[in-house]
């Protein structure tokens, strides 16, 4: 309420953000649109610390962080277009709590200097998002996804919650099991969408029964 002006959870939502605040390793799969950025970021302003949120796009990051700081929550990101001078002050920075938020890209996990930076940060737990990029024969593989999992190792005690949008069962257990979750725990949501119907149709021409719908 006092941060994002809602009164009560989405479907879904609370069942996660009760998992991460017990310390339990999640991963949510959960429609887009459907609220995922809540899921992580209600506990994170309930734990001391900052949350590091895995995330392979520049344009999602910079998108969260603005979005957070609209609401005067201290949130920084890190990507390959900062000089060396500006990604050492966003960790510095983030080792002494100026933030409660810091986004990063998976490439950065394989980087010494920054994991050397990230074991001084008071990390209270990790958020991968777009989790199914870690899986081989999901729908959008990133290579660089395999190293997130270096930071269980950095921070062992951490729970760590994984966000997808779209997953099989194969995808599942493959991102459960590339992430070293110490115990099966899949919060799914239902994909019904109330204000969408399906509606299927044999034509003789496709031409003229788009026509049809358009004009009626």
């Amino acid at each position: 309420k006092q941060y994002f002006g809602h009164s009560s959870f989405r479907e879904g939502q609370e069942q996660v953000v009760d998992a991460i605040l017990q310390g339990r390793d999640a991963l949510c799969v959960m429609p887009t649109g459907a609220g995922k950025s809540i899921c992580y970021q209600v506990p994170a302003l309930i734990f001391k610390g900052i949350t590091i949120v895995v995330s392979p796009l520049i344009s999602l990051m910079k998108d969260q962080v603005e979005a957070l700081r609209r609401r005067n929550i201290r949130a920084a990101y890190i990507n390959n277009n900062m000089s060396h001078e500006e990604v050492l002050t966003v960790l510095d920075n983030s080792i002494f709590g100026a933030y409660k938020f810091l986004y990063v890209s998976p490439e950065r996990l394989s980087s010494s200097f920054f994991l050397g930076k990230l074991r001084r940060m008071k990390v209270c737990f990790v958020t991968v998002d777009e989790a199914h990029c870690i899986c081989q024969w999901g729908y959008d593989f990133r290579p660089s996804y395999l190293g997130v999992s270096v930071i269980r190792e950095v921070f062992p005690q951490c729970a760590v919650l994984a966000l997808t949008a779209t997953a099989t069962s194969a995808v599942v257990d493959d991102i459960q099991q590339k992430l070293g979750f110490r115990e099966r725990n899949v919060l799914k949501m239902s994909f019904e969408r109330k204000n969408l119907a399906y509606v299927v149709r044999r034509v003789e021409s496709v031409q003229d029964s788009l026509l049809h719908v358009l004009d009626s």
